[in-house]
C-alpha cells in the first residue's frame, strides 16, 4: 500500500508541472486567469489550481489576485530609462529596422519617448528632410548629432530619470501641429484594457501624439503583451500599425487582428 501511495505522489507531482506550464501559458494570452475557468479547464479541484497559483507566485511567476491571477508586471511600477535599455535589445532594433520602411523622405513625424522608439530615431539617418517633434531629450540629441534633419523638442516639465517633457506646458506645445506620423511606445497591453503605460503625464503626451498625427504606430516588443499598466492611452482601433517581435505567439496575433479590423500586425 506505501509503495502504491509514493506511485502515485510521482505522478501527480509530474502532472502538476505540467498544468503549471499550461497555466502560465494561458496566462501569456490574456490579461488574468481566474481559479474558476481553470479549475473547469483541468477538471481540478479549486483547491488543486489556489495551490498551483501559490507555488507559482513564491517562483516570482505571477501574481494571485483575488479569485485568480494576474502577471507579475505591477500596474503602477515603471522602470527608468536605464533600466528599460537591458531588455529586448535585439527585438527592439528589429522593430526600429521595420518601422523605418515606413517613414519616406519629407515626411514629419511625431516620437513617443522610449527605448524602442530611440533605436527607431537611430535608424532615420537613412532618410532625408524629415521634421521631427519629440518630447524625448535623448531621442532630440541623438538626432541633432547624427542627421540634418528638423527637430522639435516640445517644452514641457522635465520628468527625471526618463529623459523627456511631459505636463501642460508639453501638451500646449502640440495644440498647433499635424504631423504624417507618430511612432508610440507602450509599457504594456492586453486585449481588454488596450496599450497602458504607469504614468498619467506620460499617456496624455502619448494620446496628443496620436491625435495630432494621420497615421499611427505602435512600436512594443512581446515581452510586454500580457501586462497591465496604471493607464490606458490607446485601444487596438486607436493604432493603425501595430509592429512587436515573432514571440508573440499566434493565438495573441489571431486575438490582436481580431479586435480591431482595420488594425495592421507586423510580427519581425
Amino acid at each position: 500500500m506505501e509503495m502504491e501511495k509514493e506511485k502515485g505522489i510521482a505522478s501527480g507531482q509530474l502532472f502538476a508541472e505540467e498544468r503549471k506550464s499550461l497555466i502560465l501559458k494561458k496566462l501569456e494570452e490574456a490579461s488574468k486567469v481566474l481559479v474558476q475557468d481553470l479549475s473547469e479547464s483541468f477538471d481540478v479541484s479549486h483547491a488543486t489550481i489556489r495551490t498551483d497559483l501559490r507555488e507559482l507566485e513564491k517562483a516570482g511567476l505571477l501574481v494571485r489576485t483575488h479569485g485568480g491571477a494576474i502577471p507579475t508586471g505591477k500596474a503602477g511600477l515603471e522602470l527608468n530609462t536605464a533600466q528599460k535599455e537591458i531588455s529586448s535589445r535585439e527585438e527592439k532594433r528589429r522593430i526600429a529596422e521595420e518601422a523605418l520602411k515606413h517613414v519616406e523622405d519629407g515626411d514629419s513625424i511625431a516620437i513617443d519617448t522610449g527605448t524602442t522608439t530611440y533605436e527607431f530615431a537611430d535608424t532615420l539617418a537613412e532618410r532625408s528632410g524629415l521634421t521631427i517633434v519629440t518630447n524625448d531629450i535623448s531621442i532630440a540629441a541623438l538626432l541633432e548629432e547624427r542627421t540634418g534633419h528638423r527637430v522639435i523638442l516640445i517644452g514641457g516639465a522635465l520628468r527625471r530619470g526618463f529623459h523627456c517633457t511631459v505636463g501642460v506646458k508639453a501638451i500646449e506645445a502640440l495644440n498647433d501641429i499635424n504631423v504624417d506620423k507618430a511612432f508610440l511606445a507602450a509599457n504594456a497591453f492586453t486585449f481588454d484594457r488596450g496599450f497602458s503605460t504607469p504614468s498619467i503625464e506620460h499617456a496624455e503626451i502619448k494620446k496628443r501624439f496620436r491625435e495630432i498625427s494621420l497615421k499611427s504606430f505602435m512600436l512594443m516588443d512581446s515581452d510586454k503583451i500580457g501586462r497591465i499598466a496604471f493607464y490606458t492611452f490607446a485601444t487596438p482601433e486607436d493604432i493603425d500599425v501595430f509592429i512587436t517581435d515573432s514571440g508573440i505567439g499566434e493565438k495573441a496575433a489571431e486575438m490582436i487582428m481580431a479586435s480591431a479590423e482595420d488594425l495592421e500586425l507586423i510580427m519581425v
